[in-house]
């Protein structure tokens, strides 16, 4: 740290600290913790350099080539291939400007139903984001979510019931996916259901795009969504921001012009020029990035279990996603692991089982892992059995967690690398940052 404390020593009070913090940050989540949220990720280093950019600086309301600010010939044209190439890996037309998954989403639902119209949505067991319920995005919309029933034998919507709702409902649209499920939903047999009473189905495909890209998981446009949102942060490892996919043209052209002006002014553009980087890495690593992330959640899971958790999911083979669900009531509940583990330098969250009740958010029973982001530094299967012993010593042996934390770190020392990257050699990398600057 001399180096940095001779260059701040020269800067306001206020500043150094903001630095400071910020660089304890990198170090510390970068460099020395095993990060299992299931909902982050990291950039290559070819992606931050294009996202550390001019365009960070920006204006450029409306779409391409039909601005309202001058000054965007060049964002135009990174806007229109970052949209082609997630447009070739998902079979639609792709739309980049939402900031954000939540953003994308009221844009879709702003533009399939009005104010007092009905939604169904998959149940909140069942992994419904909090922007799909009356606590979020649709209430804002002033539109009535009805939750569909839950199986709780194949953790997943009751397929045969929600049919049911469906015809007795008739909602305007339906909406799977979400933030916490392990198995897909039903999309094919839900969508016959909801086109059958002139419904449309929107698929947030926010924790999944990656392994959607990478064919590790059905893209749910195959099997008869309308609409599908994501976030472009999470398994998909590129900037934070959001994306609305469709095959429906004359749908896609309404939902576009309800991202702007309704939902987004500008739209973050040295966002762009990262996505699209990140975008041509998972068309040439994608599959193999996926691949790998499943196996090591299920390797997860199994090592988790094998070491005396109690893992959902059991009987249907744990888990198909990057996300793994443990009950750790055993050990205290959800918020006393999660900060164990945090002072272990495990970084995860808490979270609600399917049997918890709503008003038990602040400690609930169970943890949330995904293993996205390490498998992104290279991890494997054998990592994965690691990681389960280590988390053993914390929260079912009680060892000391800042002893444990010492060996994390030095575990961790091995895995810095971003992964499923294109090589990148410092003179490239200098080379491109020049020519961005």
């Amino acid at each position: 740290m001399g180096y940095w404390e001779d260059v701040m020593g020269g800067l306001p009070p206020e500043a150094a600290e903001v630095l400071r913090f910020t660089l304890m940050h990198n170090r510390w989540r970068r460099f020395e913790t095993i990060n299992l949220i299931a909902s982050e990720n990291v950039m290559s280093p070819l992606a931050e350099a294009a996202y550390v950019s001019d365009m960070m600086h920006r204006y450029a309301e409306g779409k391409p080539f039909k601005r309202y600010y001058q000054g965007t010939r060049y964002v135009d044209e990174v806007e229109v291939r970052a949209a082609r190439l997630l447009g070739e890996l998902l079979g639609a037309e792709v739309d980049p400007r939402p900031i954000s998954g939540t953003t994308a989403n009221a844009s879709v639902f702003r533009v399939l139903a009005p104010c007092n119209s009905k939604a169904l949505i998959a149940p909140v067991q069942a992994g419904a984001h909090v922007s799909h319920t009356k606590f979020g995005t649709l209430g804002a919309l002033c539109i009535e979510h009805i939750e569909m029933p839950y199986d709780a034998e194949n953790m997943n919507v009751d397929v045969d019931r929600a049919v049911k709702m469906i015809e007795e409902v008739r909602p305007s649209f339906v909406v799977l996916g979400g933030s916490v499920y392990l198995f897909p939903h039903p999309v094919r047999e839900i969508a016959e259901a909801a086109h059958a009473v002139g419904a449309r189905v929107v698929y947030d495909a926010a924790h999944v795009l990656g392994l959607i890209v990478g064919k590790r998981w059905r893209n749910p446009l195959d099997h008869g969504a309308d609409v599908m949102t994501a976030s472009t942060h999470k398994t998909f490892p590129g900037p934070q921001g959001g994306i609305v996919a469709s095959r429906d043209r004359e749908l896609f052209k309404r939902i576009g012009r309800a991202i702007f002006p309704y939902f987004v002014s500008n739209h973050h553009l040295h966002r762009l020029p990262a996505l699209a980087v990140t975008a041509a890495e998972m068309k040439y690593y994608g599959e193999a990035y996926a691949d790998q992330v499943v196996r090591n959640a299920k390797a997860l899971a199994e090592a988790l279990a094998a070491e005396g958790f109690r893992v959902l999911g059991e009987h249907l083979g744990y888990t198909r996603s990057h996300q793994v669900v443990v009950d750790v009531r055993p050990q205290g509940g959800g918020a006393k692991a999660a900060t164990l583990l945090e002072e272990a330098n495990i970084i995860t969250n808490k979270n609600l089982l399917p049997y918890d009740p709503p008003d038990a958010i602040k400690d609930p029973s169970g943890l949330r892992l995904g293993v996205q982001e390490m498998t992104r530094f290279g991890m494997k299967e054998d990592n994965m059995r690691d990681i389960a012993r280590f988390m053993k010593r914390v929260l079912i042996d009680r060892e000391d967690p800042k002893r444990v934390a010492r060996e994390v770190t030095e575990y961790r020392r091995e895995y810095v690398e971003v992964r499923y990257t294109f090589d990148i050699e410092p003179p490239l990398k200098d080379g491109v940052l020049r020519l961005l600057f």
